[in-house]
């Protein structure tokens, strides 16, 4: 991780205005930030690990005042005791944080564990783990975590994952159907499509899953001999040789019988109207691909 931090660090990863810093800072001495030689704060590590307590007690009506009192091992004893009630799924983004800037493996997976055990798996992958993953991508982005810790807390995430639909019953429901899942040609990050797996299999319905950067043209020698009911794919990457339109096109042609469910951010985020042939559906989030289910 970074060794120094700037005010507009703080300010994105806690949610605390960074006037309202200066001014907890000047007025409770709550942070003493070093100064570069051109007088502008410079925050550490320790740093972002206390305002991010801080502002975890701040959210559960603690008052700054209160809060500037205690010393750094109260202030863990307080946050802590607020995570271990488990009232709100939100509470536990911040030490998924704590955790993964530590790279702090068993403290990771007990969090992940108990948001589970108190939360359920569904709630806790849709309200705490996806929220995590996409402030973990703001914090890529500014340059906050490296690449080393982003797949550090993917693949411990996707164990999770993998050791849920491992104990899923294997029993497919009378009405199930067979839905094949898949991610385009080079695109890997196959989580979100790994919990879809899990959806599925969890309310009675078959999967053949064949994960990351599958072909087009490999996929459609399967189309006669898997023969789904439904095909789940999600784009993230742009595509090289093809238009995203075009490929969708082919992908409904090829398997004219399917229903084809399509998300990703690249649907979101053209410039152009994109036209989806009638057997395609696109969904924006997991929440919305039950529903479709």
């Amino acid at each position: 991780m970074p060794a120094q931090y700037a005010i507009k660090d703080l300010e994105r990863l806690s949610g605390i205005k960074a006037h309202t810093l200066r001014m907890w800072e000047l007025r409770y001495g709550i942070l003493k930030p070093e100064r570069s030689c051109t007088n502008i704060r410079c925050y550490t590590p320790d740093d972002l690990k206390r305002i991010l307590n801080i502002s975890l007690l701040n959210n559960n009506g603690y008052k700054i005042s209160k809060i500037a009192t205690f010393m750094d091992d109260e202030l863990v004893r307080h946050a802590q005791a607020i995570l271990n009630k488990f009232s709100k799924e939100s509470d536990q983004i911040d030490s998924l944080v704590l955790c993964m800037m530590e790279m702090d493996e068993p403290k990771f997976d007990s969090t992940v564990c108990s948001c589970i055990a108190n939360f359920g798996f569904e709630n806790t992958m849709e309200r705490i783990i996806f929220p995590f993953i996409r402030h973990v991508g703001s914090m890529w982005q500014l340059g906050i975590v490296n690449c080393a810790q982003e797949h550090f807390m993917a693949q411990l995430i996707k164990q999770k994952i993998i050791v849920a639909i491992d104990q899923l019953p294997k029993e497919i429901s009378e009405k199930g159907q067979t839905f094949l899942l898949y991610l385009p040609n080079k695109e890997l990050h196959d989580m979100g499509l790994l919990y879809c797996k899990y959806l599925l299999r969890a309310r009675g319905h078959k999967c053949l899953y064949l994960g990351q950067s599958v072909p087009l043209c490999d996929l459609k020698q399967l189309a006669g001999h898997a023969n789904p009911d439904a095909l789940v794919t999600i784009f993230t990457t742009p595509m090289e040789d093809v238009s995203l339109e075009q490929y969708i096109s082919k992908l409904s042609a090829a398997f004219g019988k399917a229903k084809i469910m399509v998300s990703g951010r690249l649907f979101y985020e053209s410039q152009e109207e994109i036209t989806l042939p009638k057997n395609v559906i696109l969904f924006e989030s997991h929440e919305e691909f039950k529903n479709l289910l």
